[in-house]
């Protein structure tokens, strides 16, 4: 049952997620902002889902996955730093990459001191989510697919951040 509970909170909070993207590509847009690495964007969508698809999966396959408190706690520790980073970044906060051409990047908050926040928060949730139900397959594969992918999108954000 806590399972659930927690997957039908994590895909309420993604979803919520995505609504705030939606918000804020909008404002983005209205204020001139360009859209860059939508090459490789519709593969970070694709991993998301399949990792969700995957919990879902390897808890229906293991009979035995019990709920481990600490990684869950852990991962609401987690939602609360996004919130922050989120929050930080205000109306710049987005899935996508954009750039409103003459502005500089946010160096507030956590930005003074960490240049990507937002990735650090997803490579751990990537490994947590699944090790709270000690879904080990998931845990492994899609942190190896995470690091593949934020290589590409890293690289990109760092490209248009240089702009």
């Amino acid at each position: 049952m806590t399972f659930i509970f927690f997957i039908s909170f994590l895909i309420i909070q993604r979803l919520a997620e995505l609504y705030v993207s939606s918000k804020n590509e909008k404002w983005l847009l209205r204020n001139g902002a360009i859209e860059y690495g939508k090459e490789h964007y519709p593969y970070i969508v694709l991993l998301h889902t399949l990792f969700i698809i995957s919990l879902i999966a390897e808890y229906i396959w293991r009979t035995d996955a019990e709920a481990n408190y600490f990684f869950i706690v852990l991962f609401f520790v987690l939602i609360i730093i996004k919130v922050m980073v989120i929050s930080t970044l205000g109306h710049y906060w987005n899935t996508k990459i954009y750039k409103v051409p003459g502005t500089r990047p946010v160096a507030t908050g956590i930005y003074k001191y960490i240049k990507h926040p937002n990735y650090i928060i997803v490579i751990c949730e990537i490994a947590i989510i699944p090790l709270a139900f000690h879904l080990y397959y998931t845990a492994v594969i899609f942190t190896i697919l995470n690091a593949i992918m934020l290589t590409v999108r890293i690289k990109k954000e760092n490209e248009v951040l240089a702009m």
